[in-house]
């Protein structure tokens, strides 16, 4: 049977709703069989029904699965500004003018992959004003978080690995930058996140997310 297929190049190929489906069916596959996880990795990644997978050549579905692989296995870099359906998206240009709700939503939600849509939400937003490469962008809105699942995989990752990497650093702007009264609020849910998934300790989370599907895709 011929079948034409999409397959993506790129992580900003695919969106960030896909990357959660298929990390949350990954959980549930038998790791020992092969065929079950590569018919899900074509039928999700290239947006097709499980019954064309099915009538695929098994040479044919073995080299996607490579292609996607190698998608997966790039370094992710950091972007700062991206267009999706006409709208502009920029980061959240000053880290220590976030509030105190931000950053709660940002470090509840980014280790935990179902609601990390949410955690991007607060990181990217419409761009208001622009000059240059400067620019603002709009109020945080939490209604809007499913706006995010839309979002370029490659644009998320980036900004994930990006926060990793500033740790605990980002929390002590946060504790330096906050008043007294969120102050306090802060360090309890700091210290509420130690054996949890919280920013200053997600690292190894998402490492072995992207461990875990690049293991699944070979």
């Amino acid at each position: 049977m011929k079948v034409n297929l999409r397959i993506p190049t790129n992580l900003n190929d695919v969106t960030l709703a896909q990357y959660q489906e298929f990390a949350k069916l990954e959980t549930k596959l038998d790791e020992t069989n092969d065929t079950a996880i590569q018919l899900k990795i074509i039928e999700i990644f290239c947006k097709v029904p499980e019954l064309i997978v099915r009538n695929m050549k098994a040479t044919d579905i073995a080299e996607v699965c490579e292609i996607i692989n190698n998608m997966f296995d790039t370094e992710h870099q950091m972007i700062n500004r991206f267009k999706l359906d006409g709208k502009e998206y920029g980061f959240i240009p000053q880290l220590d003018d976030m509030s105190f709700g931000e950053y709660m939503d940002l470090d509840t939600f980014i280790g935990d992959n179902d609601n990390l849509h949410r955690a991007v939400n607060v990181l990217f937003r419409p761009i208001e004003h622009k000059r240059g490469n400067r620019y603002t962008i709009k109020d945080y809105n939490p209604d809007t978080s499913e706006d995010a699942k839309e979002f370029p995989l490659g644009v998320v990752l980036g900004a994930i690995v990006f926060f990793y990497s500033l740790g605990k650093d980002l929390s002590m702007v946060m504790l330096n930058s906050l008043d007294k009264k969120n102050e306090k609020a802060l360090a309890q849910h700091l210290i509420s996140q130690q054996s949890g998934d919280g920013l200053t300790h997600s690292m190894q989370s998402l490492t072995e997310i992207l461990q875990d599907l690049k293991i699944s895709l070979n």
